[in-house]
């Protein structure tokens, strides 16, 4: 009796010793352990897509505040076309680029029509005809369409990370145990020493898998959030720019 307590607390110690995490990783069978290279791979490009977009949007952010400053400050379209090169990342900023690119070639066109234009010092003062509106509506839309494609760049990988990863988990896991069950029947025992190893190697690719997306997901909502944000103040600035420019720059 007492030998066999102290074979069986024997044996739970080396099972015990056997489900060191590491271990269990190194001695997974070659198609789990590409199930959980893939999931590393995945979670490794997906921490690195996160910090990326909370830097980049940050700033975007910032930039596109501190220009809409300069923008209501009531300047000149010129001095603001000018200072808006200091923000020549801010998404408001290359909207509103766009804007006066497009409404300096509506002047042109009515310059070459042969209108009297003379001694012109501001874009401003001077004024194409309304039916030109489509025109500058459009530079604006793309303009701002292109922004948003920028920031949502990576944005699909997150997802699809979010929703693949728990499933090629659970595929490794399925495998495992399958392999799991094999062991068992080569053995042709079930005691804990066999079913322990094996059926943890198995769990470890879902564990691994839920690692990887749960802040994929994560980053994704959040990051989704914030892009809304900035694609609705983008939508919002592109309408007060033409609302400015229908009011003061087109003739009626």
């Amino acid at each position: 009796m007492i030998w066999t307590q102290i074979a069986f607390a024997e044996t739970t110690k080396e099972a015990a010793t056997s489900l060191n995490t590491w271990d269990l990783i190194l001695q997974t069978g070659p198609i789990v352990f590409l199930v959980l290279l893939l999931l590393l791979s995945f979670s490794v490009l997906s921490w690195a897509i996160i910090y990326t977009k909370w830097k980049t949007i940050g700033q975007l952010a910032a930039l596109s505040e501190e220009f809409l400053e300069v923008f209501w400050s009531g300047r000149s379209l010129d001095f603001i076309y000018g200072e808006s090169k200091k923000f020549s990342t801010a998404p408001a900023a290359k909207i509103f680029q766009a804007g006066y690119k497009e409404l300096q070639k509506l002047i042109e066109r009515q310059k070459q029509k042969g209108e009297k234009i003379t001694g012109v010092s501001d874009v401003s003062q001077i004024i194409p005809p309304e039916s030109s509106i489509h025109n500058l509506e459009r530079a604006l839309s793309t303009a701002s369409r292109n922004e948003v494609l920028k920031l949502e760049s990576s944005m699909t990988f997150l997802a699809t990370t979010a929703s693949s990863a728990p499933f090629i988990g659970l595929f490794g896991t399925v495998w495992g145990i399958m392999s799991a069950f094999q062991n068992i029947g080569n053995q042709g025992g079930a005691s804990l020493a066999v079913v322990a190893p094996s059926i943890s190697e198995a769990l470890i690719a879902t564990a691994v898998g839920l690692f990887a997306a749960i802040p994929a997901s994560m980053g994704y909502n959040y990051f989704n959030s914030k892009i809304r944000n900035q694609k609705a103040q983008m939508e919002n600035f592109a309408g007060d720019f033409l609302n400015i420019v229908k009011r003061n720059f087109l003739s009626q």
